[in-house]
């Protein structure tokens, strides 16, 4: 009897053994599959402590200053506005755009685009390497105004050509992320799902009267488009592919309409933050 009571005993533990590890592991959190939306996760969760009452864990209602500074941190790597500040000093991007021209067709383009951070967007120093299948030319945007270069000599190229250039920075992610920097003015004008998609209307408003509008996810804090008007013509740039370099978020594909027309396409093949950027490529020799 004894000895069986024994048996008992023993084979009890050794269920014990095998059931309390197994237990023990299934109790853990498990590991995220998805890096990516693990990531997501991460920057919904950051965002949402942004728009936390102070020593309340439940969300304030929000305005148009907590979604910007929200959608701010999140483009800056949880850094915020020192970290793009710190990093984006200068840029080099690399990439390729399909353009319709005035004839309908559409033409592949090149281009190389070099930067160097001002105070504010005006202040900037942007220049764009163009490569047509025709012709190779830089547009530049310095020292408070537009021009081109053609084998080093400055001309002034078309206004269309101009406007649309000053578009790409005037009604682009900076105008957004830079508002204050900007002097621009701000309002949340409505908070809507689109195809799923639950979006906040912030409406960015410059010193000189350009007004934009962010849609800007209300899970990720990502600008997922961007509204505008010139000359009565509604334009619309979608972004895609986002992903990190050097630490801050970049939209490394982009689509834009005019009047729901399909006009450009870019994608960003390679992009450079903090590099020296040589002062001579911004300059119009006049």
């Amino acid at each position: 009897m004894q000895v069986q009571f024994r048996n008992i005993i023993g084979f009890a533990l050794l269920i014990a053994a095998l059931v309390l590890p197994a237990a023990a592991q299934s109790a853990q959190p498990e590991k995220p599959k998805d890096q990516k939306a693990a990531k997501e996760s991460n920057e919904k969760q950051q965002a949402q402590q942004n728009l936390a009452v102070k020593g309340n864990k439940t969300p304030a209602a929000p305005t148009a200053e907590t979604v910007t500074e929200s959608a701010i941190v999140i483009y800056g790597g949880f850094g915020g506005r020192k970290t793009l500040d710190q990093i984006r000093k200068t840029s080099i991007e690399h990439g390729k755009m399909s353009l319709l021209n005035a004839q309908g067709l559409t033409e592949p383009v090149t281009y190389v685009k070099w930067s160097v951070r001002g105070d504010s967007l005006d202040k900037e120093k942007i220049r764009a390497d163009l490569a047509y299948p025709s012709i190779s030319y830089a547009l530049v945007h310095a020292d408070d105004k537009t021009y081109g270069l053609y084998n080093d000599a400055m001309f002034s190229p078309r206004g269309d050509a101009s406007k649309e250039f000053e578009n790409r920075i005037y009604h682009g992610l900076e105008a957004l992320l830079r508002y204050k920097e900007n002097g621009s003015t701000i309002a949340l004008s409505g908070h809507e799902k689109i195809l799923g998609v639950d979006f906040f209307f912030i409406d960015v408003t410059d010193k000189a009267g350009r007004k934009t509008r962010f849609y800007v996810s209300s899970k990720t804090y990502r600008v997922m488009m961007i509204d505008y008007e010139e000359d009565g013509i509604k334009y619309r740039r979608k972004f895609y592919n986002y992903n990190y370099a050097q630490g801050t978020l970049v939209p490394y594909r982009s689509t834009l309409t005019a009047n729901d027309k399909l006009i450009e396409e870019t994608e960003v093949q390679t992009v450079t933050f903090g590099q020296k950027v040589d002062d001579d490529l911004f300059k119009s020799g006049t």
